[in-house]
């Protein structure tokens, strides 16, 4: 059931890569309790202001702000403005990622490189810009990673996925404890599989009905599943869990 409070009223929370997937029902899943939502894309403006838009239409506010994640330089300047532009900055989501499959003796140094630039430099990129606006927010102040079910089980074909997705678990538990005095909160979640416009094109049915053999719930996950999650954990229910991840996988690793 969809969180309906208004418990983050007055709050300013960035989350990238969320134009669309995951990234916009953890948007829209912000936007719903009350919210102030920047959403960030990398090149779909177009997608971002749908996304925007539907933040809004739950009774969010909304901004958009295209930039790489994997640029560093970029990265800063734009969460500088961002705080300025919106008086501060209490949550941090960093769901921005990409997905390039391949085995171990096969993937590139390009594909090794752009895998972790994005997944784990981006959302070390990001903490590191937002980190003092978020320390202002103290007690209120959250960064929610998005890891992935694959970053603690592994899964083959997807040496450089999993590498990544596994770092930002390392790097969300180290922000934890360097941030935790300050009252700043920072936990992963790691989604099993979801069902998402990306995945839906990559997935034949006999594949589909093989991974529906390892989910003890048997079935595949939403994205408002993550969004929900995302909701609680950057709420002020969460004020006292930090350095963990919140599995959201129907069962698959417990």
């Amino acid at each position: 059931m969809a969180i309906i409070d208004k418990a983050l009223e007055g709050k300013v929370a960035l989350v990238t890569g969320a134009s669309r997937g995951i990234g916009r029902s953890i948007a829209i899943a912000l936007g719903r309790r009350g919210a102030k939502v920047i959403i960030n894309y990398a090149a779909r403006e177009d997608a971002a202001r749908e996304a925007a838009a539907a933040v809004e239409a739950v009774g969010g506010q909304a901004a958009i702000a295209g930039f790489d994640v994997a640029d560093a330089a970029a990265v800063t300047e734009a969460i500088k403005a961002l705080g300025k532009e919106h008086g501060g900055l209490d949550i941090l989501v960093n769901n921005a990622g990409v997905a390039i499959n391949g085995m171990v003796m096969r993937f590139t140094d390009d594909q090794w490189q752009k895998t972790l630039a994005v997944n784990l430099g981006g959302a070390f990129h990001c903490i590191r810009a937002a980190a003092t606006l978020i320390l202002r927010a103290k007690a209120a102040g959250r960064i929610i990673n998005i890891t992935s079910v694959v970053g603690e089980m592994g899964n083959a074909g997807q040496v450089g996925y999993a590498a990544s997705k596994a770092g930002v678990i390392g790097l969300t538990m180290a922000t934890a404890r360097e941030l935790a005095s300050r009252g700043v909160t920072c936990n992963a979640i790691a989604p099993g599989y979801i069902a998402t416009d990306m995945t839906a094109e990559h997935l034949p049915e006999a594949q589909r009905a093989k991974l529906l053999e390892q989910i003890p719930l048997g079935k595949i996950g939403a994205a408002d599943d993550v969004g929900d999650a995302a909701a609680f954990l950057a709420g002020p229910e969460a004020g006292y869990i930090t350095g963990q991840v919140l599995r959201v996988n129907g069962g698959m690793l417990m």
